[in-house]
């Protein structure tokens, strides 16, 4: 792999930077805080993408190199696999994923995995390098190879640990130990006290005793809801009969009165009865009356016809005839005056007595035509009253029908209101028993009653349930830490045996790395180390016991904390280049910033020559603030590109 060419807009204290790379040798000359580091930085980045979590350090990638008053800060990265292809990786670092570009400038940014955390994988694809693997061997920056005689132990440790674990900061053993430490601190064992295993499995047991003395208030708790169901149940059954009462208690209220209405109609018609029945009889005593009348009128009649004047007047001729003859046989005066007197006196009485016949005649005939019109005047009045009555049957039968048809209607509303409720409801028998029951006041209030009695005997239940409540909630807490108890102990337990696993796959790829990867690596130590220093060193060991053990030309062994310092940063360099060549297929570039810096001229001229002989295929990308790397790869004609920053 090759980086062909940088595109800096905006990263750092770096703005519209163009840089174009050489395939082997470069030089990246610069004072002191002229953008070296961030150069390199913008290269890891733009691969891997500028992280905002801190790791560990002060500031984070992302916060340390976003400039303060641009908001551009993106870039772009040029560069070739061994393959031949050609990407082009546009980033804007205020995004977590870039765009790549292959040689068609087609974007197949897609084409690669993209992670939710660490965004595009591609470069992981492409190389099979991840970052902490890309910082660890083939980037040496500046502060590794800094250090003061005091870290001289630590720089061994970090070559005996990159030999032995391939990472120079995993050393087998302090993980080993930390795993331990941390088995027994964060989990526990089964002989261990006061752990978090030992505390969880005796708060469990704790737990489940707690909760085995409150399980009856459990039990009664589903006693408690079963009759409060049971109460709903009865007091909605009531509720809903209480319903129908009301509503056959309003048809009945509406129905007493239609009721009144036909009482009153029914009284009118009594009342029309009554007063049919007065006049009948009132007929009847006229007609009885009228009939005496015409009796006594009928006998008047005859009775004036009977009163004649001819007896008075034949009394007279008689008496003046026995005068007559009384004068002619007695020829007396005085019995013939008084004969005349009787005459003339009979005559007078007779006259008197006609008068008072005619008298009494017309007396009789106006008495006959005053009975007459009365007895008109009593036939009319029978005419009306007959009149009167059939009116009034009349209006009694159509008062009847009226009656009959209000009675009807409301039979037929009854039946319709009542098919209405026995429609939405199941107690239609005794619905029926409602619209016959006389008292439904009665029953509506026996109902009322009855509701009110479930719903405090349903109170009651409620207040029983508030009192084991807590007692419940007490055990819904305590089977909610059991759970949780028991979730911990199982994730302690998945946690025990994932580090068991890990201690047994730590063990094997140590082993695995004992055996194949660290004698090669060694081995290759070995021979690097001879070429820097010229032979005066000539075989690297790595023992368990003893550390790193390092061969002189005399063939004596010496401890490597023995060396000096420039000594131990060839070694530590040296072994980080041994391992480039172990870590992927394709032949990655070297990034070595200010990395010679305790280098003598002879050490640095050894190296460089080491790595143009040794690494003719990757491409170096040299960091430095002098000018003895350039010096010695011109005075040595070593192919290279010097970068001025």
């Amino acid at each position: 792999m090759k980086i062909k060419e940088i595109k800096i807009n905006h990263f750092g204290k770096l703005e519209n930077k163009e840089i174009q790379f050489a395939d082997h040798i470069n030089i990246v000359q610069g004072k002191n805080e002229s953008g070296k580091s961030t150069l390199l930085k913008f290269i890891a980045n733009i691969f891997y993408g500028a992280s905002k979590n801190k790791k560990g350090k002060q500031i984070s990638d992302y916060d340390k190199y976003k400039p303060w008053s641009q908001e551009e800060f993106s870039g772009k990265l040029t560069y070739t696999l061994d393959d031949g292809t050609q990407y082009e990786v546009f980033r804007d670092f205020n995004k977590k994923n870039p765009t790549i570009y292959n040689e068609q400038l087609e974007d197949i940014s897609k084409q690669f995995t993209i992670d939710k955390t660490y965004g595009n994988q591609f470069f992981i694809e492409q190389t099979n390098v991840e970052e902490n693997i890309f910082y660890s061997t083939l980037v040496s920056m500046q502060q590794e190879v800094k250090i003061e005689q005091s870290m001289q132990n630590a720089m061994v440790q970090k070559v005996a640990n990159l030999a032995g674990t391939g990472d120079d900061s995993i050393s087998y053993q302090k993980a080993l130990d930390k795993i331990n430490k941390k088995q027994l601190e964060e989990i526990g064992t089964t002989r261990s006290q006061e752990r978090p295993i030992n505390i969880v499995k005796e708060e469990k047991f704790k737990t489940q005793d707690e909760i085995g003395t409150l399980e009856e208030y459990k039990e009664r708790k589903q006693e408690i809801l079963q009759e409060k169901e049971k109460k709903q149940s009865e007091i909605r059954q009531i509720e809903e009969i209480v319903e129908i009462i009301k509503k056959v208690k309003n048809i009945k209220e509406n129905e007493k009165l239609e009721k009144e209405k036909i009482k009153l109609s029914e009284n009118l018609k009594e009342n029309q009865e009554q007063k049919k029945n007065q006049l009948e009889n009132q007929k009847k005593v006229q007609e009885q009356e009228l009939q005496e009348q015409e009796i006594k009128t009928n006998q008047e009649k005859q009775k004036s016809k009977n009163k004649r004047t001819m007896p008075s007047i034949i009394i007279l001729v008689v008496s003046i005839l026995l005068e007559v003859i009384s004068i002619i046989v007695l020829k007396n005066n005085i019995i013939i005056s008084i004969c005349a007197l009787i005459i003339v006196f009979s005559i007078i009485w007779t006259a008197i007595k006609i008068k008072k016949q005619k008298m009494q005649k017309e007396k009789q005939k106006q008495k006959i035509q005053m009975q007459q019109k009365q007895n008109i005047q009593a036939k009319q009045n029978l005419e009306t009253i007959e009149a009167e009555i059939k009116i009034l049957q009349k209006n009694i039968e159509e008062q009847e029908k009226e009656i009959q048809n209000q009675k009807n209607l409301m039979q037929e509303k009854e039946n319709v209101e009542k098919e209405k409720i026995k429609q939405n409801s199941n107690q239609k028998e005794q619905i029926d028993e409602l619209f016959r029951s006389q008292n439904i006041n009665w029953q509506l209030e026996s109902k009322e009653e009855e509701k009110n009695r479930k719903k405090l005997e349903y109170h009651s239940l409620e207040l029983e349930e508030s009192t084991i409540s807590p007692k419940l909630e007490q055990i819904a807490l305590l089977e909610e830490q059991l759970e949780n108890l028991k979730q911990r102990e199982e994730e302690l337990n998945k946690e025990n045996e994932a580090i068991e696993l890990s201690k047994e796959i730590l063990e094997i790829a140590y082993k695995k790395m004992k055996q194949n990867i660290t004698p090669k690596l060694t081995n290759q130590l070995s021979k690097n180390i001879e070429k820097i220093s010229n032979g005066k060193y000539t075989k690297v060991h790595l023992s368990e016991e003893n550390g790193l053990i390092i061969e002189k030309e005399n063939g004596e062994y010496i401890e490597a904390e023995k060396l000096s310092i420039g000594t131990i940063d060839q070694l530590y360099l040296s072994l980080r280049l041994a391992m480039v060549k172990e870590l992927t297929e394709e032949t990655m570039p070297i990034i070595l910033d200010e990395a010679f810096a305790y280098y003598d001229q002879e050490r640095l001229k050894n190296i460089l020559q080491y790595i143009d002989s040794e690494f003719p295929n990757n491409q170096i990308i040299i960091f430095t603030c002098t000018n003895r790397e350039k010096e010695i790869v011109e005075k040595y004609d070593i192919n290279h590109k010097i970068i001025e920053l």
